[in-house]
């Protein structure tokens, strides 16, 4: 009879270690893109903009 508690354990905390590492990348990724300042909406006026000339509205 073998343990197999270990290697599940240690694979559990890999896959959160991966996914906290993602998202905290993601996270910074965005702060720096400049997703969380102050003209974050901008792309979205923009492009309503956009739509309104296009429609001639």
């Amino acid at each position: 009879m073998q343990d197999y508690t270990y290697p599940s354990i240690f694979l559990a905390y890999l896959l959160f270690a991966v996914f906290a590492g993602g998202a905290l990348y993601f996270l910074i990724r965005s702060i720096k893109d400049g997703y969380w300042g102050k003209d974050s909406e901008e792309v979205k006026y923009r492009m309503l903009a956009d739509e309104e000339n296009k429609y001639g509205e």
